[in-house]
């Protein structure tokens, strides 16, 4: 029938645990030993003396995280506007100057032309909410009419006949104050 013999084959059917000792010894090991590791893990974490995040200067601590979320920046509202040409130097030359990041370059009536054509507002809106790579420059150091005055400058050069924005007219005094 088999080559094998009856010890053979019952050798081929068993795991390698042989005897009782072996048993006893692999219990052990798989039960008592993670518990030890387990309680060396935990009195690893809770004796060290370890220092919490701003214990050094709570007070600073505090502060960083209840801070600020915001500011408020209060302008004169009465100073002179800006002119477009001074805008442009001191924001959009950067990048406008040199053509930097896809830019349109002052005065290239090539690279403006297609831009003009979609009229001042469109350029408007792309100036204060930003276009490409170009960042948003409303709400930053100078008014939106400032920027105006600076996409109409930059446009005007490139051949476009953009009239430059005027300031805001003052609010109108309310009729009780009048009396």
């Amino acid at each position: 029938m088999s080559d094998k013999n009856h010890d053979q084959a019952h050798e081929d059917h068993t795991g390698p645990v042989k005897t009782p000792k072996q048993m006893l010894l692999l219990s052990f090991f798989s039960f008592v030993v993670p518990i030890f590791l387990i309680i060396g893990l935990v009195y690893f974490v809770t004796s060290a003396n370890k220092e919490a995040p701003g214990a050094d200067d709570a007070e600073k601590a505090v502060a960083m995280r209840i801070q600020k979320v915001g500011t408020v920046e209060v302008r004169d509202a009465n100073r002179p506007l800006k002119s477009g040409n001074e805008v442009y130097t001191a924001q959009c030359a950067a990048c406008h100057a040199i053509g930097a990041a896809g830019s349109p370059k002052f005065g290239d009536a090539g690279a403006w032309g297609p831009r003009i054509k979609t009229g001042f507002a469109a350029l408007m809106n792309s100036a204060l909410k930003g276009k490409g790579a170009m960042g948003a420059q409303g709400g930053g150091d100078f008014s939106d009419t400032e920027v105006g005055r600076a996409v109409a400058f930059m446009a005007n050069a490139a051949g476009a006949k953009f009239e430059e924005p005027k300031a805001p007219a003052a609010p109108a005094a309310p009729a009780a104050e009048a009396k």
